[in-house]
């Protein structure tokens, strides 16, 4: 297991990170096309990919979930692109899923043009742990949160502290794909 510079300097409140791929050709088009573009045709290969990327550790995890998006969001969309993941990526690997287990509590802008200081901001208590039920689920568990992009980890810290709040054990977070440190735009390049 390999462990980088910033999560030796700053320890992340997830335990752990396992992603599919790097977010490089193709598949930063595959995701842009299921995420933006309605393409649910590729939540299946994209949940198996998931799932042989995971298949060393999921015995750890107790319960799958994923990152909720805002209900202005979800009802443009239709759909939550990291849920329809994680339910695939679970089923396959036989572990139960929870939509519920967290709550997005407002709506933040879209993280992508935003500068890592911005996303920080942004996303700083904009998620909760689900109603009573959900939270029992979540006691002393260890839970795979699962999102299709990863890039300051910003999302994860955010919803990682509400599952821990909730009374998580653990967590380990699952993604589709990672991008490189550099992509986030810097303070220089927002204006």
């Amino acid at each position: 297991m390999a462990v980088c510079g910033v999560c030796i300097r700053k320890p992340p409140l997830f335990e752990r990170t396992v992603t599919a791929f790097d977010y490089t050709f193709p598949w930063d088009h595959a995701i842009a096309a299921f995420k933006f573009r309605g393409e649910l045709q590729w939540s299946t290969p994209l949940a198996r990919a998931l799932a042989a990327a995971v298949r060393d550790e999921h015995d750890t995890v107790d319960l799958v979930t994923a990152v909720p998006l805002a209900d202005r969001r979800l009802r443009e969309r239709g759909y939550n692109q990291a849920w329809e993941i994680a339910r695939r990526t679970a089923k396959l690997l036989g572990l139960p899923a929870r939509h519920d287990l967290l709550h997005r509590l407002r709506d933040t802008p879209q993280q992508m043009q935003l500068n890592r200081r911005q996303r920080d901001a942004n996303l700083q208590g904009a998620f909760m742990p689900g109603e009573a039920d959900a939270r029992r689920a979540v006691q002393g568990s260890c839970v795979a949160l699962v999102d299709d992009v990863m890039t300051t980890g910003t999302t994860a810290e955010e919803a990682t502290r509400a599952l821990l709040e909730a009374g998580a054990r653990a967590v380990h977070l699952w993604v589709l794909a990672r991008t490189e440190r550099d992509t986030a735009p810097t303070d220089a390049t927002i204006g």
